[in-house]
């Protein structure tokens, strides 16, 4: 590879890096799956489900920066997943769980699926039992 492509490699990928993580999902699935894809996110989500925090509050059981909550809690609120509203100099979040009933409704579908396939194999099972 030449010198010159060289350079220009980091910096399209570095553009590219930003469009994705920039780019919002196609849709509410997508953007809840992505959002809860993170186990930080899921932490403040279960936090949140106790009730409204400040961005402190839920910054202080993790060993990151406060700017670097405040990207989860963005990727979080582009979701739908939390709002937030400010109190003074204090911005307080609340979950809106309303989202995550789209995954849920996606998920059924499978769960439905999976109790089928394990029913089918329970009935195996005993029948392959009954036999020996």
């Amino acid at each position: 590879m030449s010198r010159s492509a060289e350079s220009v490699l980091p910096s399209r990928t570095g553009t590219l890096n930003q469009m994705v993580n920039r780019t919002a999902p196609a849709n509410t699935l997508d953007q809840v799956f992505s959002a809860l894809a993170d186990p930080t996110r899921r932490a403040i989500v279960v936090r949140l489900a106790e009730g409204e925090a400040s961005v402190s509050e839920l910054a202080e059981p993790f060993d990151v920066s406060l700017p670097a909550v405040t990207k989860h809690l963005a990727v979080l609120e582009r979701a739908g997943l939390l709002t937030h509203h400010k109190e003074g100099r204090v911005r307080r979040c609340r979950l809106v769980a309303a989202p995550m009933q789209v995954a849920d409704d996606w998920l059924s579908a499978y769960r439905v699926f999976w109790e089928r396939r394990l029913d089918s194999l329970a009935h195996h099972l005993k029948s392959t039992k009954e036999g020996t």
